[in-house]
């Protein structure tokens, strides 16, 4: 046999090998974890793993599904983490169906490109991404106010208390500042708990989460730079 139809029998087995893996580690998994969602069952590229995306999260089983691993796999030669990378591909957002008229929207200079951001008005992370976001011209961002109150019990109401501002990204700009607290009771008509629904929908775990106009999702805050580049990749 010549080594081409050796090559296309290899591939034709790996696939059929894919395909058949696929039902059985589904089935596997559902029996250990009953009810559980399971989006996507694939096949990877390295030590005959597969990649299963259960409830929103990545990890990694054998063909049987005997053994499951979770973590992050990362590409050591590009220092490359490929798991956050599916993830981000796994969870991209179609830009279309952010209800923007429910965020902040601040535009700078002629504000080209686009950013949706989910930010918690008391996340340390999210003030750093603020002070690297002024450094950034050329762009409008929506910021969907996004408390989380399991880790900052007042956000929540500061949340409201911004949203119902007579300026609102005035009165985003100076908490995020110097935690000024504006001058209201918070119970104005505001998105704050339509966009907490929607961010628990998309799985923002943390903050701030960045969405780019082709939905790319980022966690995590990044600089500047990053970001320049970012915006550069993560167009339509």
């Amino acid at each position: 046999m010549k080594f081409t139809h050796l090559v296309l029998a290899a591939a034709l087995l790996f696939a059929s090998t894919a395909q058949a893996s696929e039902p059985l580690i589904r089935k596997a998994l559902l029996q250990q974890f009953p009810g559980a969602t399971i989006s996507s069952v694939q096949k990877t590229p390295y030590s005959g793993l597969f990649e299963v995306y259960l409830d929103g999260q990545l990890v990694y089983v054998d063909a049987k599904a005997q053994y499951v691993f979770a973590g992050d796999v990362i590409d050591l030669k590009n220092r490359t983490n490929l798991t956050q990378a599916r993830l981000n591909q796994l969870q991209a957002v179609k830009w279309d169906t952010f209800p923007l008229d429910n965020a902040l929207k601040t535009v700078k200079g002629n504000g080209a490109r686009k950013l949706v951001l989910f930010s918690d008005v008391d996340c340390p992370y999210c003030r750093k991404f603020e002070a690297e976001l002024a450094k950034v011209d050329n762009i409008t961002v929506y910021t969907f106010l996004y408390p989380i109150e399991g880790l900052h019990p007042q956000a929540p109401q500061v949340s409201k208390q911004i949203w119902c501002a007579p300026d609102r990204n005035k009165a985003w700009d100076a908490y995020i500042a110097n935690r000024s607290v504006p001058k209201n009771d918070g119970k104005c008509a505001n998105p704050v708990d339509a966009n907490i629904a929607l961010g628990n929908k998309l799985k923002v775990s943390g903050t701030p989460t960045l969405f780019f106009i082709n939905g790319q999702r980022i966690p995590g805050m990044v600089p500047a730079a990053q970001l320049e580049k970012l915006l550069a990749a993560n167009t339509k």
